[in-house]
């Protein structure tokens, strides 16, 4: 093994151990009482095993075949992992787990005992990985309904918490991983280190997460504890929104949440503060609602209009994000809505 060799394999072995430790870290350390975080631990096991494997397997060929195996089977448990753990940190609710890792994990055992990699590789390197990887990829495609929210924020110009960057490194990570792996053989040389890069980036972000004073351990601190919304600005924001809706600001796809505190003449973090504590909603979510009404008038009124022509007279900038949030809203597409109160849609 040349000079080079010896420090690819280093960095590869060494981003295989941070995350074991950056498992148990969340497995026994880290928020005990977040169920999320065992998810996490999960995930970054089942990496650190296949990155193991490939490191070693690629400096030592002759490396024992139910080590393989082994590295191999992992990765049927990282996608769902992933899944289970952006789940339910982002919508703070049960899932039925089980369902997600029972299956994969009894399938991929008795697999492995009725046909061992060592005696039939070719079906492993033919079917059972390839099926892996797409289950894998299948996975990270269900997973990205929990990010789009924060890529919604990020193109709004909205500001974003600590916790919204770690989510997204944590997706596109293990995104760019299986990408890694995906696209040929030879990438199991770089994945080692590809994967040390991404182990050792997480490592940093919580260390400088865990030292910033505005949240603990990405939990939310009450984000506007003791800092009350005077009455007279309360006021102030309480008549002003009337003129906001009779101006029909939102219909602008582009107003932001500093236009309108303008308007209201007001800071916008006192705004913001407001929509968060009584309304209890964020500054999209709320324009979005009074987006939804005006296109439930034009969806009464203007018959004449197509289902698209609504969202963007309604203020929305694409289809998607107007059938996207209409549906979040009334819990029906706008044809749905349309012919409940009786006209057909035109689209």
């Amino acid at each position: 093994m040349n000079f080079d060799s010896q420090i690819v394999f280093f960095f590869s072995a060494l981003g295989a151990f941070n995350g074991l430790l950056l498992s148990l870290y969340f497995a026994l350390t880290a928020e005990k009482k977040k169920f999320s975080n065992y998810f996490l631990a999960l995930l970054l096991l089942m990496l650190s095993i296949r990155i193991i494997k490939s490191a070693f397997f690629y400096f030592n060929p002759q490396l024992s075949n139910i080590f393989i195996q082994i590295g191999l089977s992992a990765c049927i448990l990282i996608g769902p992992s992933l899944f289970l753990y952006l789940k339910t940190y982002t919508t703070k609710k049960k899932v039925n787990w089980k369902i997600h890792i029972a299956p994969f994990l009894i399938g991929i055992i008795i697999l492995g005992v009725f046909y061992p990699y060592v005696e039939h590789r070719t079906i492993w390197s033919k079917w059972i990985v390839k099926s892996i990887y797409i289950q894998w990829f299948t996975y990270i495609l269900l997973s990205f309904r929990f990010i789009k929210p924060i890529i919604r924020n990020l193109k709004t110009q909205e500001p974003i918490k600590n916790i919204d960057v770690w989510l997204m490194s944590i997706y596109f990570g293990v995104a760019f991983i299986w990408l890694a792996y995906s696209i040929g053989a030879y990438t199991s040389y770089i994945v080692g280190a590809l994967s040390f890069s991404f182990v050792f980036y997480l490592i940093v972000l919580l260390i400088i997460f865990k030292s910033t004073k505005t949240t603990t351990f990405f939990e939310k601190k009450e984000k506007y504890q003791n800092k009350k919304i005077e009455k007279e600005i309360l006021d102030k924001i309480e008549n002003g929104f009337p003129k906001i809706i009779e101006k029909e600001l939102f219909l602008d796809p582009n107003i932001t949440l500093k236009e309108v505190a303008i308007e209201l003449g007001i800071p916008k973090h006192i705004l913001s503060q407001y929509l968060n504590e009584k309304l209890e909603k964020s500054f999209s979510t709320y324009i979005n609602e009074l987006r939804i009404e005006k296109a439930k008038e034009f969806l009464q009124t203007k018959t004449n209009f197509t289902i698209e022509s609504v969202g963007y007279e309604s203020g929305f900038n694409s289809k998607s994000t107007f059938f996207t949030a209409f549906k979040k809203v009334t819990g029906q597409t706008p044809s749905e809505y349309q012919k409940s109160i009786g006209f057909s849609s035109t689209l």
